[in-house]
């Protein structure tokens, strides 16, 4: 059994997770979506988990029911299992829970539960609506990968179990959203900033936001929580107020996202993940920066295109995270463009992405053009390369152009 967990192996599991919840139809009552969100996870990660199957057991009166069986023989499990029986109290009691010896005491073998096999076992929802989901583990099995595949997978769903119990404060949640969000980028001298972020709903899971310390360091930061709608819009307004609050109180931002990730990962309500690029702007240039799982940074300079990708993982799945500071630097005529998956995963009606290449390609036709033509063009591009259909995701972009000097 491995352990490792890099963020690169992370940043792809929590990206390729978003995806998947973003394509599964919303509208299922809660045990299909649930049914049919297992089935396209086992696909997904089958290899990369090395999984052998996945089981799903729902709460009913007298114990938990088995609902679902995926890559596996259904008559090889018992229908109906005793809420006393211990794997599903560590399991509910720890919500994700790793039985990495099938002979440790409480491990679903010796209940009779599952196969002799190492497992991990998750729970949803809440009492008396929880769902138990098992996955069985082959040979080769890392234990970090999946434990944080599996935080990441119950944040989600938690999340989308509790969306129609919450729905009502709807309103509320948007007007709290807008009120937290800037309408227009702060001025910071020797730059041009623009910014722009389009909800696939009424409230997105999007956001972008400026902090101006004074006039020697201008903090800016973008981000992108799990899904849309009215649970993503929790979660910004979380962490929004975090960055804020903890910015300008410590001014450490790497010991401030590891201290935010903790927040989140203990939130029941926010219940899901997020990434976010945060950067510190001096006038001379400078830019010291966090990226936490979310797509690199695009620095376009005269001899090409830097990635800004030094941090850490995603917030929100896992208890504790480390994370580094990068430092970049913008000299004028320089460009930094940050995006979200809603610019880089708009499909074209082949289903092809827009990606990274076709926005380095727009951006680069006119790197001395205004920070705001610059996103004008990125928003047109992408929004004609869907074929002109609705945003699928929340979409959010800010440009950052040092000028020339002079101007």
């Amino acid at each position: 059994m491995n352990s490792d967990l890099t963020v690169e192996t992370a940043t792809g599991l929590s990206q390729g997770l978003h995806s998947l919840f973003n394509k599964l139809d919303r509208q299922r009552p809660d045990e299909q979506f649930l049914g049919a969100f297992v089935e396209e996870a086992f696909a997904a990660l089958k290899t990369e988990l090395r999984l052998q199957g996945v089981l799903v057991y729902a709460e009913r009166r007298d114990g938990f029911e088995l609902r679902s069986v995926v890559g596996l023989e259904p008559d090889a499990f018992p229908e109906w299992v005793a809420p006393s029986c211990r794997s599903l109290t560590l399991v509910r009691r720890h919500r994700v829970y790793l039985f990495a010896d099938p002979h440790e005491d409480g491990s679903p073998w010796r209940e009779r539960v599952l196969p002799c096999v190492p497992c991990a076992g998750l729970v949803v929802g809440r009492w008396p609506h929880r769902h138990v989901v098992f996955f069985l583990l082959d040979e080769g099995w890392s234990r970090q990968p999946v434990d944080f595949a599996l935080n990441t997978v119950r944040a989600a769903l938690g999340s989308r179990l509790m969306e129609e119990r919450v729905r009502g404060s709807f309103k509320e949640a948007a007007e709290i959203q807008q009120s937290l969000l800037l309408d227009e980028p702060p001025e910071f001298t020797g730059f041009d900033l623009a910014c722009r972020s389009i909800p696939a709903e009424e409230v997105g899971g999007d956001f972008f936001d400026f902090l101006a310390f004074d006039e020697e360091v201008l903090g800016l930061s973008i981000g992108d929580a799990s899904g849309h709608g009215l649970p993503a819009a929790l979660l910004v307004r979380d962490v929004v107020t975090g960055l804020r609050m903890g910015i300008e109180k410590e001014l450490k931002v790497a010991h401030v996202f590891a201290k935010l990730n903790r927040v989140i990962h203990r939130s029941n309500l926010s219940s899901r993940f997020v990434s976010v690029f945060y950067g510190e702007l001096e006038p001379n240039g400078t830019l010291v920066y966090v990226n936490a799982g979310h797509p690199p940074g695009l620095l376009f300079t005269p001899a090409g295109v830097l990635e800004l990708t030094t941090g850490g993982t995603v917030i929100g799945p896992l208890p504790e995270v480390r994370f580094k500071r990068g430092v970049s630097r913008l000299d004028p005529g320089d460009v930094l463009v940050l995006s979200t998956d809603g610019i880089l995963e708009r499909r074209d009606p082949k289903g092809e992405f827009f990606g990274a290449i076709e926005l380095r390609r727009v951006v680069a036709e006119d790197l001395s053009a205004p920070a705001e033509a610059i996103l004008d063009r990125v928003f047109a591009a992408a929004f004609e390369f869907g074929d002109g259909r609705p945003w699928e995701d929340d979409a959010t972009v800010v440009v950052v152009r040092r000028l020339p000097e002079g101007t």
